[in-house]
Parts: C-alpha cells; structure tokens; sequence
C-alpha cells in the first residue's frame, strides 16, 4: 500500500491505520532531523543583533552546560528561540509545546515563560512593563525562569564567549528528542 484510499478518517480501515501508524512512527523517530534542520535555519533570520539567532541559540546552550545544567535545560536553551520564525509574538509558548512531551514539567515552564521574564531588561525601553514576571513570583520555578533569563538567555549576545557548535549539542538533542513521548521518566527526570 502506497497511500490510503480513504478522503475521511471516519471511512479508514484497520488496515489502514496499521499502514500510517508505522509511517507516522518513522516521522516522529526523524523529528530530531527536522529540529536540527529547523536551528540551522536560525542562521539567517531576525537581523540587528550581534549574533545570528541560531548563534544565540548555540551560545544560550553553551552558556547553560558551563553551569552545569542537566541535559533537558541544556537542550531547551538550545531550542527555546525555535518560535521566532513561525511564531514571532508567542515564540515561547511555541518551543515549550516542542518541548512539553520530552522534558519534565519545569523546563516546559521555564521555555514557557522565558519570552515574559527577559522583558525585565528592555520593555521599559518600549514603554511597557518590564515587572510582568513577577506576577509568578510565588511559582514554584520562578527562580529556575529567572535563572534561565538571567545567564543563558539575556547574556548570550557576546561573539567572544567559547560557544559551541551545533554538532557539539546534536547528541543530546537526539537523546532527549528520542524519549518516548510523555513517559514518566522523561517527566520526573531531574
């Protein structure tokens, strides 16, 4: 079979759904490709900063491994600008959706809510309110978004800080965006 013969779902056979199940296993299987594809194209969008987006995106990852952070904070720094092209005004909640069945609930967070948070060092200069952030300042991961503003995100405009390239992070892409979607361990993992 090379396609269904089906033009609604209601209409499809068990055969089938057997049939793009398995294909639908292998695209999600190549997401990892695709999210690769997807931070090259980086290079080349948003102009006016020091930095490319993609190399922001690098150096935000970068900047998280040098302190420390385990993997799944490491690859959402890598991955937490995705939205900028598709999705310029909720970039955010774009990346955090990526990222939602891979990694455990605070990281979803903290990607969530990155965009809200870094306005604390430049909406003022818009007019707008830079102290958005701290309706959540009773939230539990409060800390870990300010964390993740603070010394990966905000600061990673530097061409002089030892950034790592983007084969350097593929590995731990891969590993992250390889767990079974919404599995316990990818969830709770520390």
């Amino acid at each position: 079979m090379e396609s269904v013969s089906f033009t609604q779902m209601k209409d499809g056979t068990q055969e089938e759904y057997v049939f793009l199940q398995k294909l639908e296993h292998d695209y999600i299987r190549a997401l990892p490709d695709r999210l690769l594809l997807a931070l090259e194209r980086l290079g080349g969008s948003l102009q006016g900063y020091k930095l490319s987006r993609l190399e922001h995106s690098l150096q935000s990852a970068s900047r998280a491994e040098d302190d420390g952070a385990d993997i799944e904070m490491v690859v959402a720094a890598l991955v937490h600008d995705l939205g900028d092209e598709l999705a310029p005004d909720n970039h955010s909640q774009f990346a955090a959706s990526i990222l939602k069945p891979y990694v455990r609930p605070e990281v979803t967070w903290v990607i969530e809510m990155h965009g809200l948070f870094q306005m604390q060092y430049y909406a003022h200069h818009y007019g707008k309110d830079a102290a958005g952030h701290l309706a959540y300042k009773d939230h539990p991961w409060f800390a870990s978004a300010q964390r993740f503003v603070e010394k990966y995100d905000q600061a990673a405009f530097d061409p002089a800080y030892p950034t790592r390239p983007l084969r350097h992070f593929e590995p731990m892409l891969r590993e992250v965006f390889s767990r079974k979607p919404f599995a316990q361990a990818a969830l709770t993992a520390a």
